[in-house]
């Protein structure tokens, strides 16, 4: 079976699943390529306000494929650049991307694997999950953003003991750096995404997207720069018609429905 992204709807949430069950679901130009187009469609999507990400059977995502990468050291330079630039178009659209993306992680995510659930917003494991760099267990460097994720949410002491000595780091000890946000039963990830993202999905559209826009911004500007985002962004959500329905809603202790 060739490898594949896989994608299908609950209700308002978008589901990527990566199907390479070969490989235990590594990436390839194929599935990078599929998730940044399903993006694009889904940004402009009405009917989509969340995306979980998730792997087909037992793994999340085992990173790269280690026979192409092989093949791709007797071919030109920009074979494996090209590559590579694929899998961090898609690390982009996913940070960028204005709606909430979850990660549902069972089983292994490594390499490129655990760079993309650390691109998602929010992270949910299984209690039996593991996730590992080991780059430098084959004399190579990380891809994918992880080196960036991890050097923003984690001291760099912490950040060296992953990426320099390519050792297994379990759900808990990630859980507890503030890395993942929770940890389900084994087998029960998938369904505690959902939840989450049915909780999302009751939130207006546009507050989430300032939000998240605000978040990606915060380590790149000064605070007098962040402070007018935060203005302007403010001030374009309260004229927005979803926080009348909010304010309305909260004085009458209702449920509010925002709109798109």
């Amino acid at each position: 079976m060739s490898a594949q992204l896989k994608s299908s709807t609950v209700d308002q949430t978008l589901i990527l699943t990566i199907s390479n069950p070969e490989s235990r679901n590594a990436l390839g130009p194929e599935i990078c390529g599929a998730g940044i187009e399903a993006l694009n469609v889904a940004e402009s999507s009405r009917d989509i306000h969340s995306v979980i990400i998730t792997g087909e059977g037992s793994s999340f995502c085992s990173g790269g494929n280690l026979q192409r990468l092989l093949g791709n050291r007797e071919k030109a330079p920009e074979v494996q650049s090209q590559s590579i630039d694929g899998l961090h178009n898609w690390m982009e659209v996913i940070r960028s991307f204005p709606k909430p993306v979850i990660a549902s992680v069972e089983g292994a995510a490594a390499g490129a694997g655990f760079s993309l659930a650390l691109m998602c917003d929010f992270v949910v494991a299984a209690s039996d999950a593991v996730f590992v760099m080991a780059y430098s267990n084959i004399a190579l460097s990380p891809d994918g953003g992880g080196s960036w994720s991890l050097g923003k949410q984690l001291p760099r002491q912490l950040s060296s003991q992953i990426l320099m000595l390519g050792e297994k780091v379990s759900a808990q000890q990630l859980h507890k750096w503030g890395v993942i946000n929770s940890i389900t039963d084994p087998g029960q990830a998938f369904n505690k995404a959902l939840e989450l993202a049915e909780r999302l999905n009751q939130r207006a559209p546009n507050s989430l997207a300032s939000i998240k826009e605000l978040l990606n911004e915060s380590q790149e500007l000064h605070l007098n720069q962040h402070l007018r985002q935060e203005r302007d962004q403010f001030v374009k959500n309260l004229h927005h018609p979803n926080s009348g329905i909010g304010i309305q809603a909260f004085f009458d202790k209702t449920k509010p429905n925002y709109k798109e």
